[in-house]
């Protein structure tokens, strides 16, 4: 398992944000290479990139000749061929938890709010500002008091999504709650999420995986 860990991401996208944080939270080392969204029409769509992602869509890890695509499957992968620390419960029971909280921001929450739904709500339907900020807001709250009630009502819930330990959930949840700020939803009602992503950013694998902490980014 010594080749070379190569992630392609851009500094804003909440799905590399997740994959950073896994590997920050595995301890491994990894170039990341810069694929900016916006900019040259978006370089997911040039072709020498298309190659290794034929979704146009970051992230892609690149381990040796490997290539995975999919954040949640790229999580996966590191949790299978670095086991420790886990990213996933010992137990069938526990697994299923994480993974139903994860997928509720990984398949339901921001396949809604990301880049491409937007852009096409703004070139191609001429959707004013204001309506796909009220999209964008739509969803992210009705997520969230899902995840606010399963997470708060659950004692398997500790100082993190699932336990004492930081997992799969969190680095789903984390990146999440940093789109949700910036879209200016209000975080009132969700105590408990706010509560466990505090927790996260107090870890360096959490805060070095920061946007804002991207060789990429633009402030």
């Amino acid at each position: 398992m010594g080749e070379q860990l190569r992630l392609y991401s851009y500094w804003r996208s909440s799905a590399a944000y997740r994959v950073r944080i896994g590997l920050n939270l595995k301890g491994l080392r990894y170039e990341t290479v810069p694929v900016h969204l916006i900019r040259d029409g978006g370089q997911q769509h040039l072709p020498d990139y298309v190659v290794k992602n034929p979704q146009h869509m970051v992230p892609t890890l690149q381990h040796g000749v490997r290539i995975i695509r999919q954040s949640l499957a790229i999580l996966e992968y590191l949790d299978e061929a670095w086991p420790s620390p886990r990213l996933l419960p010992m137990t069938a029971r526990d697994r299923a938890r994480v993974r139903s909280l994860a997928q509720i921001v990984a398949s339901d929450i921001h396949p809604l709010n990301n880049l491409r739904v937007l852009q096409y709500f703004e070139n191609t339907w001429h959707v004013p500002q204001s309506e796909r900020d009220d999209w964008i807001k739509r969803w992210i709250v009705e997520g969230f008091g899902a995840l606010e009630s399963l997470l708060s009502q659950d004692s398997a819930t500790g100082q993190y999504c699932h336990g004492q330990t930081p997992g799969l959930a969190d680095c789903c949840l984390v990146p999440q709650v940093f789109n949700a700020r910036r879209f200016g939803v209000d975080m009132t009602d969700f105590p408990t999420l706010v509560r466990i992503e505090q927790a996260c950013l107090a870890l360096p694998a959490f805060d070095q995986a920061r946007p804002e902490n991207q060789p990429d980014a633009q402030h």
